[in-house]
């Protein structure tokens, strides 16, 4: 399995399975690269795959499929799914959307599909990271899905995740010399300590230890305009404090195209950088577009 591309459908009642039906039917992959952990009831629920790829059947314990609903047996079948895709360990897993409550309602209590891959996959201290992108704009979060106000740096945590994102261009992307640019935490970057002093205790200190390993990243900069430089192309990556500071500017500028990205991990892991939409699930309505362009962004 290790050169076979791994999909996972995720959340059974949202969109996973029907836009990876879609989206396989379009790339057109050949059946000996692609391996789809998933159910066929599932998968006959909302469409019909043009070619017989080989499918890893996971149980999904109940006799129906109730598009737009969040259930438990929902739940236990993406979570028993993305476990299976770790166990594989193929050349890429690629993730259809999965539900968070769902998940825990089914006791399985993680914060989305990147912190189940770096329970199953992680080893020698590895550190999953989420990186999204859209052809050359990238942006990687220094934290995920947290509340706001439970956001937390530490100087360490910016060096050791700065430092695996310089290892990922080099070795993955072929990118020797990747330039990042580094948002401020608080607003003007904290305007000299009178906003906020993140910037002056946290990221400036992890900045000035990043160049001394050579890394070319800028003092942190106020968030609101340092977007704007991804149409100068001036930045391999921008590194976002937080969720909707890095994903907003992405997501507007990319759409359905964005990617989000599993790094630091042996096994690189996308997904669309969408959700479940349940509230379009089972109407044949939902767009392809971001499974594809997760396929895509592991197999050319």
């Amino acid at each position: 399995m290790k050169d076979k591309i791994i999909i996972t459908t995720g959340d059974p009642n949202g969109i996973g399975a029907e836009i990876t039906v879609k989206a396989l039917n379009k790339l057109d992959l050949p059946v000996s690269d692609v391996v789809l952990i998933s159910n066929k009831k599932i998968l006959n629920f909302y469409g019909k795959l043009d070619k017989n790829y080989e499918i890893i059947e996971i149980p999904y314990e109940t006799s129906d499929i109730l598009p737009g609903k969040i259930t438990a047996e929902a739940g236990e079948f993406s979570f028993q799914a993305l476990k299976k895709a770790c166990e594989i360990k193929g050349r890429a897993i690629v993730t259809a959307p999965v539900a968070k409550n769902a998940l825990h309602l089914a006791g399985h209590n993680f914060n989305g599909q990147t912190e189940i891959l770096q329970e199953y996959l992680a080893h020698d201290g590895q550190l999953a990271e989420m990186l999204f992108v859209a052809g050359n704009f990238r942006v990687l979060l220094l934290t995920r899905h947290c509340a706001l106000k439970e956001v937390t740096l530490t100087k360490q945590m910016v060096i050791e995740k700065v430092a695996n994102l310089r290892g990922f261009f080099i070795e993955k992307l072929g990118i020797q010399k990747p330039k990042f640019a580094l948002c401020g935490f608080n607003p003007h970057a904290g305007e000299d300590g009178i906003l906020g002093r993140e910037e002056i205790e946290i990221l400036q200190p992890a900045v000035d230890v990043l160049r001394k390993k050579g890394v070319d990243i800028t003092n942190p900069l106020p968030a609101d305009t340092l977007f704007v430089n991804y149409f100068k192309g001036s930045y391999d990556c921008y590194i976002a404090n937080y969720h909707d500071q890095g994903l907003i500017p992405i997501k507007t500028v990319a759409g359905s195209k964005t990617v989000n990205m599993t790094i630091g991990l042996d096994v690189i892991r996308t997904s669309p950088g969408h959700g479940t939409a349940f509230d379009i699930a089972g109407k044949n309505i939902a767009d392809e577009t971001g499974m594809i362009e997760a396929i895509k962004a592991v197999y050319i």
